[in-house]
């Protein structure tokens, strides 16, 4: 293909698109791109990595992976998620890479295809995951993956990191996103109405009414049914789910007739559920069933460098038009404390500040953070 061949092939792409050498350097890019990147002063001759991320080196010499080096090695096209600069802030960001070839089966450029990942960003935005340390990153290129297939999920990870946000985001950025999610806190149903609660309850079953009810799964059909604290779930009705994700059918409490639902689901839990299954308090098939594509949800101590987006993203929502900041020590007590209640904890203690807080900057007597107990790991720097 020509290079007047692969520029109009470019402009006649409705994403984002950008032709490349082998030295990293833009070759052309397209309308659809130049609206997305909306740069200034032109790109062409300067290498991707400063346009995209302001780096002075390859991604793959900058903590990132590189879809170039990935296809350099391979020789196909390579997919990666990553994090670009953009009028609107850092974005996540999905790279469909395709290597070009000459007749001798050399590679002489690359098209690389951008697509908005629209579920997180690497700054501050409201209803948006944010974060951008490597376990951060890590999670959410299985998340990237995950929504591009309509598999079951299991979220693992502690509580109070975020797992019910990860659901919504796969939800929103897969093929359901205009459909239903559904949320379905098993730690908080009693085991008494947990049937009637998942799958309804057949007209003339209930006892004050006697109406029909629709369950969460009526509730979900066509979109996602999210097991929060799918631990928890009452082995009486471990049996029945069970059936549902076997062959999409379910039964109505009270009633013999069979229902169908197209639903998703996403599952989470804070607990080993293979013990769980071991020591018979949850059934194997069913967990077999659910961890299809488990993704770990990292605690907050393990990503401590994203502290600052989580803390200004808070503070926006808590305390809009305040314009609070954080004091050099205060952060400094945020950043080394180990959280052992994850974010949801960060969010009380800058809740706490708010209030404490009569100036335009929260200082360490706001926050009330606790002292390590004995036997804890210690603050560090």
């Amino acid at each position: 293909m020509s290079f007047t061949e692969l520029t109009s092939f470019l402009q006649a792409q409705t994403e984002p698109h950008v032709l490349f050498d082998t030295q990293y350097r833009i070759i052309a890019v397209n309308q659809a791109f130049r609206k997305y990147c909306n740069p200034g002063d032109s790109v062409i001759g300067r290498p991707c990595y400063e346009v995209s991320h302001n780096y002075d080196m390859p991604c793959d010499r900058s903590g990132e992976t590189c879809p170039l080096a990935k296809s350099r090695r391979s020789g196909k096209p390579e997919r990666v998620l990553h994090m670009h600069h953009t009028p609107n802030g850092e974005e996540y960001v999905s790279i469909e890479l395709t290597p070009i070839k000459n007749l001798s089966g050399e590679i002489t450029c690359y098209v690389e295809k951008i697509e908005p990942v629209k579920m997180a960003k690497g700054l501050t935005e409201r209803n948006s995951l944010q974060g951008q340390s490597p376990t951060f990153r890590k999670m959410m290129e299985l998340v990237g993956k995950a929504a591009s297939a309509d598999i079951n999920i299991l979220l693992c990870g502690e509580s109070g990191t975020g797992k019910e946000l990860v659901a919504q985001a796969i939800h929103r950025a897969g093929k359901r996103a205009a459909r239903p999610f559904i949320v379905v806190d098993c730690s908080g149903i009693a085991e008494s109405h947990f049937e009637s609660e998942l799958f309804g309850q057949e007209r003339g079953t209930h006892p004050k009414t006697g109406s029909g009810k629709k369950g969460l799964v009526d509730a979900a059909d066509g979109g996602t049914l999210f097991l929060d604290e799918v631990g928890d779930l009452p082995l009486s009705i471990q049996s029945k789910l069970l059936r549902l994700l076997e062959t999409g059918a379910y039964r109505r409490s009270g009633s013999a007739d069979l229902r169908r639902a197209d639903i998703r689901i996403i599952s989470a839990t804070s607990h080993n559920l293979l013990k769980k299954a071991g020591d018979g308090l949850f059934r194997k098939d069913l967990y077999y069933r659910l961890d299809i594509f488990p993704i770990y949800v990292p605690a907050l101590r393990d990503r401590l460098e994203d502290i600052p987006l989580l803390i200004a993203s808070l503070l926006e929502i808590m305390a809009p038009g305040r314009n609070l900041t954080v004091s050099d020590e205060a952060m400094y007590l945020l950043q080394t404390y180990r959280y052992p209640g994850n974010v949801r904890e960060l969010r009380n203690f800058l809740e706490r500040a708010c209030l404490l807080c009569e100036s335009c900057e929260i200082r360490p007597e706001h926050l009330l953070i606790p002292e390590p107990e004995d036997g804890e790991t210690p603050r560090h720097h």
